[in-house]
């Protein structure tokens, strides 16, 4: 009876016990994973539910290491929390707790902070636990790109190097994708080859080059390509482009072309002519070569230069262009015509025409286009066209005509040519304005006698009294000739100018009339000047003289007055004597002499009409004496004073 009933008990303990237990369950949860970046601040949650209050909790936060050992880093209850000593989360945790939430801080996070954390919150009775992983994240630096620099050929065998991408300090690890004129690039079997390399940098960060090899085609030669890395950050993924890059493509021309570079329009004799060649391939291992015939030319590269290009220059040019490595060679052709203008040819070079008859020359120009022909005569045009025709010569017909032939759609192509015409006729003087003419004796004149005619006629000079002079100058010109004299003039003179030919003769007359000045004549002769003026009062009469010695030569008129010279010389004297007069009048005024300055004297006129101030004029060579008065006019004889 004892044994059932204290078995009863037990039951009934086992059975109030555990239905206390179901009451007193407690509920922990957390995230899959907790993100941050790197050296921010992670805060990891964990949420529960307890039928107990939180003073009746305690709560163990723990990590898995790298082997798997769960090892605790903080204890946090109602009145005590404290950090695990020895961890790499001592300095950088800490715990709060709320009802409902647990959260543990982790400050300054650090890629080794990337670990599964767990959180064990334990009841009077009973223990729960929640587990979260820590992902931490650092944005990688700006990915760069770096394409080959020598060309590529597009018969090489195995893909060829395109370029490198990296992408640096980044975590988790970066990816590297290559793109081709926007579209990506996969691995292809012996097409495209794409290795990847990766390094842990000592701060744990990662960094990813990639590289690009593939087989190329003339196609590629304006492709462009660049890298698209793609990284992951808290809550998604970010993407960043490098810049675009091409590459130099080496491929064998199809095809070659050649053409005039200068000059542009139509080619003239004369013309520096420069070609260039061009193939559509591009590689080195080509070269070009010009040839006009079986000719082979030497030229610069792509460049062939004629110099002075002649019409032989004319035909077609060959360029080729070969591979060094294949020995293939490609060739084009362009057509070269230089035009050319021959020179002018005159008929008649040189013609004689009568005098009356009509003159007709042609001028022609051998040339490969159209030409324009015009006739020029003392830089005038006078006619168009390849024939000239002068009806009705005269001596104004001869001289030189000038035939210009140019080619109006070529510039500066053009050729002249000349041609001299005599006309044949008897001489004709070319009379001048004044054949009559005044000139002083001892002075020498020179005659001109322009004459026409052809042949060449001759000029003889004459006088009147059968005297022949002898010519100073003679030139023959296209119309005739002109001859020139030099005739001193001695007395009046008649001088002739006589030209004759085989046709005839012909006369021209020159009156000279001689003018003689009563002057000395001679630089040595003695001139003996006077100059006397009188002044006539009641009391006194004053007489000044000048005299002047040896002078270069006579300037004093006595007969003539009809020389410039002469009557500007007379002025000036005759204002020299009343500046003298002016200060013998204020001298004798001074003196008290005049104007009752002695209270007697008195100043008069015996003479009102010309104040009796003579100028007496002599020369040791004249015969005749002049008298002037104060105002220049001449005094009779009997008017001088008695001296």
């Amino acid at each position: 009876m004892a044994v059932r009933d204290a078995a009863s008990l037990l039951v009934g303990l086992l059975v109030l016990f555990h239905a206390w237990g179901v009451w007193a369950d407690v509920e922990v949860n957390m995230e899959d994973r907790v993100e941050a970046y790197l050296g921010e601040e992670a805060r990891i949650n964990c949420m529960f539910t307890s039928a107990e209050g939180v003073g009746a909790l305690r709560i163990h936060w723990f990590f898995v290491t790298r082997s798997g050992e769960k090892k605790q880093i903080y204890y946090l209850e109602s009145t005590m929390k404290y950090a695990d000593r020895g961890t790499q989360f001592t300095d950088r945790v800490n715990g709060t707790i709320s009802p409902g939430t647990a959260v543990l801080t982790i400050s300054d996070v650090h890629i080794e902070d990337e670990v599964e954390f767990i959180c064990h919150i334990k009841s009077l009775t009973e223990g729960r636990e929640g587990r979260t992983k820590l992902t931490v994240f650092d944005a990688p630096a700006f990915p760069s790109i770096e394409g080959i620099q020598t060309g590529i050929s597009v018969n090489e065998v195995n893909p060829s190097k395109i370029g490198t991408c990296e992408v640096k300090n980044g975590f988790p690890k970066p990816n590297i994708t290559w793109y081709r004129n926007n579209t990506p690039l996969r691995p292809a079997q012996d097409e495209v080859e794409i290795t990847l390399s990766v390094t842990v940098e000592s701060s744990g960060l990662f960094s990813v080059r990639s590289e690009l090899r593939m087989k190329v085609t003339k196609e590629d030669k304006d492709d462009q390509f660049y890298c698209e890395v793609t990284y992951f950050v808290p809550g998604g993924t970010r993407m960043t482009e490098t810049n675009r890059i091409n590459i130099t493509v080496y491929y064998p021309s199809t095809a070659v072309s050649v053409w005039v570079e200068s000059p542009k329009g139509k080619i003239k004799e004369g013309d520096s002519i420069m070609l260039q060649c061009r193939g559509n391939g591009n590689t080195p291992s080509s070269f070009l070569s010009f040839k006009h015939g079986e000719e082979e030319l030497p030229s610069e590269q792509d460049t062939l230069v004629l110099h002075n290009a002649t019409r032989l220059d004319s035909g077609v040019y060959l360029c080729i262009s070969t591979d060094t490595d294949t020995f293939e060679e490609i060739a084009g052709n362009t057509t070269l015509f230089v035009h050319y203008l021959d020179p002018a040819v005159v008929i008649p070079e040189d013609t004689i025409v009568p005098q009356g008859q009509d003159l007709k020359a042609t001028c022609n120009a051998l040339s490969s286009v159209d030409t324009h022909t015009a006739w020029f005569k003392d830089g005038e045009e006078i006619s168009k066209g390849n024939t000239l025709i002068v009806k009705d010569a005269t001596f104004d017909t001869a001289g030189t005509y000038e035939c210009v032939v140019t080619v109006p759609e070529i510039e500066g192509m053009e050729t002249r040519g000349t041609l001299y015409v005599n006309v044949q006729g008897q001489p004709e003087i070319i009379k001048p304005d004044n054949t009559e003419m005044v000139q002083q004796v001892e002075t020498t004149v020179s005659l001109h006698c322009k004459v026409r005619g052809f042949p060449a006629p001759r000029v003889e000079w004459t006088t009147a009294d059968g005297k022949v002079l002898d010519e100073t100058s003679r030139e023959v010109t296209d119309e005739g000739v002109q001859s020139t004299v030099d005739v001193k003039v001695t007395s009046d003179i008649t001088v002739f100018c006589n030209a004759t030919n085989d046709f005839g003769t012909d006369a021209l007359t020159f009156d000279i009339k001689a003018t003689t000045h009563t002057t000395a004549a001679t630089t040595t002769a003695e001139t003996t000047t006077t100059i006397t003026t009188t002044t006539t009062s009641p009391a006194s009469t004053t007489t000044i003289s000048s005299t002047t010695g040896k002078t270069s030569q006579s300037a004093l008129p006595t007969k003539h007055q009809s020389s410039g010279g002469v009557i500007i010389a007379v002025i000036i004297i005759c204002i020299l004597l009343l500046a003298i007069l002016g200060s013998v009048l204020y001298f004798l005024y001074k003196k008290g002499k005049i104007c009752g300055r002695s209270g007697k004297q008195d100043l008069t006129k015996e003479k009102s009409n010309k104040d009796n101030i003579v100028v007496e004029m002599k020369s040791d060579n004249t015969e005749e004496a002049v008298l002037l008065g104060v105002n220049g006019e001449k005094q009779p004889p009997n008017d001088q004073v008695d001296r």
